[in-house]
């Protein structure tokens, strides 16, 4: 009874400074809204001077350092319009990588923040994605008295514009118009703190498509460079591959909230995200950069997303995120191509379903020694038809587009066909991981033991009942976030229906501390300690000694600043919005992938399967 005094006393006076300090919930404060406006005015201007500049003859800066990064590097030879807007694109999706899973890390530990501008990881973030806007549109200012290849866009009577930096400037648009669209829609609902927001989305997906521009636009910058390009075939190979690893990095993005531990989603949906990453990015590389381009691109994604984690984790001081394994998925794809390389549809179908079977079965063994939440029985017959759907959508894609860079695209009606299914396939294995149940009738009851120390922790014993109610779940852990740190800790059986924590969970301070239960279709969790959140007019819910408390829908939990009196028409609308400029931004680059296929000539089948880099007499 003593410790349970001094532990309410505790509460009180922390609730006390919680009411005080607690960010808001909305929409950013309007100084800070002006002051990134007039930021990024400041901006769009240099850029608008420098390119008018450039294509007037005034200012020669452009010049000089397109023509300095085409003598150097892995784009040394190339045209100045493809060199410096594909270093410009690099650099910044590297910045943009650290910021977002910076941003992550914060949020999880955190909470929402003080304001965007508060937010040290939202600088990162725009700059990378503010980059490669700037990298598109540096690609479509600087061929100046040319025609930069049979496939560039007519702007003007005497300017045209590559297609690769159109889809750039496209995809880097695309992103930073979510960051707009995220204040609008934090004041309308509230906000979600999860990475699968629809405008968050758009921020991450922007970036990670971009890489298929940047695609575009190295194939237009080899046709234009011609016999002219010194070493054109190791250095165009080594393009290839970085190329290859950063498309599997900007497919990885979306799995962030389980690389951290804490994904609001059910569990199939990484296996899914896995396979129709590693199907897409390996199976095109593959083919476009031949034979152990797939093993290179991911080592590249081994080293670039591994050192992020790194940057984040031990180096900056935040969370540790897990990085997926895909040498496996590469190794499964170079084997298969060495019988279908001749054939690229074949080999996108087989090597997806290698990549949704072997591949599944050897992530699956990864996620059990480097993920807070390993892959259980749970998820095993549904987890491997959405890795072989994912898979099978991805390879397809990735063939087609390997196809679309050498100029080898079936005809319009195939590929047409072929690139709908796979949208098709991915949307209904979407559709299918979100249809959650929450398990009614179902109570649980936790005794908790105190343990001396820094703060308010305990053990805990969990009694659920019916004893029944979970069968080798997914998931059944101790989860605590946003209070400086992250706990995710598995509840190990003891009894029937009686359940014990691995180690002491926090219940004091900002922590949000639950029981997280994911078993089939059931998505659900009991609050064990919630702070009060005057700002959203959330009650606290205290950590009683015991306590029993039935099982409920977890999104109310876990995003507890949502608003709950918009109508369901205007969440549907603002997500149409956001659907429309996605499928938008998709439809472009298919088109662009087709019209660089069409307007150029194509590489010679055996180029796809050659030994190393490909020589420039088998274009």
């Amino acid at each position: 009874m003593e410790n349970r005094a001094v532990w309410d006393d505790k509460a009180q006076r922390t609730l006390h400074v919680i009411a005080e300090e607690a960010p808001p919930a909305g929409g950013a404060a309007l100084d800070q809204i002006l002051i990134a406006t007039g930021a990024a005015a400041a901006l769009t201007t240099a850029l608008l001077v420098l390119g008018i500049g450039h294509r007037t003859g005034r200012i020669a800066l452009l010049d000089r350092l397109a023509a300095a990064v085409a003598s150097r590097g892995p784009s040394r030879g190339m045209p100045g319009w493809t060199a410096l807007p594909m270093l410009v694109a690099f650099w910044s999706l590297l910045t943009a990588l650290l910021g977002m899973y910076w941003d992550i890390s914060l949020h999880i530990t955190q909470g929402r923040d003080e304001g965007p501008l508060a937010n040290l990881a939202h600088y990162p973030i725009l700059i990378g994605l503010f980059g490669i806007f700037t990298a598109g549109v540096l690609a479509m200012t600087l061929p100046k008295g040319e025609r930069p290849g049979p496939a560039s866009v007519r702007i003007t009577r005497r300017w045209h514009a590559p297609t690769g930096g159109v889809l750039l400037a496209g995809a880097g648009f695309y992103a930073l118009l979510g960051f707009p669209l995220d204040d609008v829609w934090h004041r309308i609902f509230g906000q979600d703190v999860t990475l699968w927001g629809p405008t968050h989305l758009m921020l991450i997906g922007g970036a990670g498509l971009s890489l298929i521009a940047m695609m575009v636009l190295e194939r237009e910058g080899v046709l234009a460079a011609g016999a002219a390009a010194p070493s054109r075939g190791r250095l165009r190979y080594l393009r290839r591959v970085m190329a290859g690893g950063g498309l599997l990095i900007g497919l990885s993005v979306f799995q962030g909230e389980y690389d951290f531990g804490v994904p609001q989603f059910r569990l199939v949906f990484q296996p899914l995200l896995i396979a129709l990453a590693a199907a897409c990015a390996l199976v095109a590389v593959r083919l476009w950069a031949g034979r152990g381009a797939a093993v290179g691109a991911a080592l590249f994604y081994l080293l670039i997303r591994g050192g992020v984690a790194v940057l984040v984790g031990p180096v900056i001081g935040e969370l540790w995120a897990a990085v997926p394994m895909y040498l496996a998925e590469a190794i499964l794809i170079e084997a298969a191509a060495l019988a279908l390389a001749r054939r690229p549809l074949l080999l996108g179908a087989v090597g997806g379903l290698l990549v949704g079977t072997a591949g599944f079965a050897a992530q699956y063994a990864w996620t059990q020694v480097a993920f807070r939440l390993p892959w259980s029985g749970d998820i095993l017959v549904e987890g491997v038809l959405m890795a072989v759907l994912g898979g099978l959508a991805g390879g397809v894609c990735g063939a087609l587009l390997a196809l679309g860079l050498q100029g080898r695209m079936p005809r319009p009606a195939v590929s047409r066909a072929l690139f709908a299914a796979a949208l098709a396939a991915v949307a209904a294995a979407v559709a299918n991981g979100l249809i959650t149940t929450v398990p009614t009738g179902v109570q649980a009851t936790v005794d908790l033991e105190p343990v001396p120390g820094t703060g308010r922790t305990a053990h805990a014993t969990v009694t659920l009942r019916p004893a029944d109610a979970v069968d080798d779940p997914a998931w059944l852990t101790i989860t605590g976030w946003q209070g400086g740190d992250l706990h995710v800790r598995p509840l190990r059986r003891i009894g029937d229906g009686v359940y014990r924590t691995t180690a002491p969970m926090p219940l004091d301070g900002s922590w949000k501390t639950m029981i997280r239960l994911h078993d089939g279709r059931s998505l659900a969790a009991v609050p064990i300690y919630l702070p009060a959140d005057p700002i959203i007019d959330a009650p606290a819910v205290p950590a009683t000694d015991p306590l029993t408390r039935p099982v409920q829908e977890e999104r109310s939990i876990l995003q507890r600043e949502l608003k709950d009196d918009v109508p369901g028409w205007w969440w549907a609308a603002a997500s149409s919005v956001v659907l429309a400029c996605t499928l938008t931004l998709i439809i472009s680059l298919g088109w662009g992938v087709h019209r660089i296929s069409r307007r150029t000539p194509a590489d010679s089948p055996a180029a796809a399967d050659a030994a190393g880099p490909v020589p420039e007499t088998a274009r």
